[in-house]
Formats: C-alpha cells, sequence, structure tokens
C-alpha cells in the first residue's frame, strides 16, 4: 500500500493536547479513573498531572482502593476512592511548587472537573477548560465555570464511564 496519496491530517492545538493529557494519565495509580491533565498557556505546556495519591502515600494500584459512600440530594448513593489527588489538583500543586503562573491558561481533562477542582481551576485564573466527555456529577462544576466566566469546551457530550462507578 502506497502513502503516496495519503494526506498527514495534522490535529487541531486542543487535539493535539488532548491527546498528551490521555498520554499524562497513563501514569495514573488509582484503576477507577486514570485520568490526565495538561495545562497550556499560548501553545505552550505549562505543568501536566495525573491521578495518584500524595507524596510518600501509597497508591491504589499497590494497596486497593480507600472508599468513601456519598448520599447525594435525591438519595443515590455512590463510592468514590479518596486515596488519591486528581490530575486537574496534581496539575495545580505542580504549578505551584515550581512558580508557575496558570492565569489565562487553558486547561486540558478527560472529563468534567469535579467541584473542588471547579473552583481551584477558577481561583488560580485558568481560563479555559477543554473536556473529552462529560462527569456523570459535573452539573455543579459546569454552572460554577458559567458563572465565573470560564469557557467550558467538550469533545463529546458523551458521559465518561468508569470501573466501580
Amino acid at each position: 500500500m502506497s502513502t503516496e496519496n495519503t494526506k498527514h491530517m495534522r490535529p487541531t492545538w486542543d487535539e493535539y493536547f488532548m491527546d498528551l493529557a490521555n498520554s499524562v494519565s497513563k501514569r495514573a495509580t488509582c484503576d477507577r479513573g486514570r485520568s490526565g491533565c495538561v495545562i497550556v498557556r499560548d501553545k505552550q505546556i505549562l505543568v501536566t498531572g495525573y491521578v495518584g495519591s500524595p507524596r510518600g502515600l501509597p497508591h491504589c494500584d499497590d494497596v486497593g482502593h480507600f472508599f468513601k459512600k456519598m448520599i447525594h440530594e435525591d438519595g443515590s448513593v455512590t463510592q468514590h476512592c479518596v486515596r488519591t489527588v486528581h490530575a486537574e489538583q496534581n496539575a495545580i500543586t505542580q504549578a505551584a511548587r515550581r512558580g508557575i503562573a496558570l492565569d489565562k491558561s487553558t486547561l486540558y481533562c478527560r472529563m468534567t472537573p469535579c467541584r473542588t477542582c471547579a473552583m481551584l481551576i477558577i481561583n488560580c485564573g485558568i481560563e479555559r477548560v477543554v473536556c473529552e466527555k462529560k462527569y456523570h456529577a459535573g452539573a455543579e462544576s459546569e454552572e460554577m465555570f458559567r458563572d465565573a466566566g470560564v469557557n467550558l469546551d467538550y469533545f463529546s457530550e458523551e458521559v465518561l464511564k468508569y470501573k466501580g462507578q
């Protein structure tokens, strides 16, 4: 098969950075939500982060999950692994450790950030969030981003499903 007639399809910047976020997610240490994050300004990577335990503490992949049950207003109950730090939180803390300002940057991640991550994103001045898919409990974050003027874009309206959800 000849590749002479195959035209190279250069990815958009959003596709490129989302591919990198997915690559970063391969370092995650919790199999329930292997997620990665890339934060960019002016088409330059500032910092990355992935789901993992705090420094020096055991990882889910090594010792198992640490589950907490959450009872929602509608009476439904979900389980969350609280052993790990979210990819977005790890990226933001890496920026803080390195003295990198995140004002006016764009964050790329697998799904709508949770409420806590959304608050951190808003407070550190990130102005745009690009998600591969939606998070099943992301409505509150979407509302906060809208109210705070943070642009939120999705590659897909599909809700991301993960193990043990």
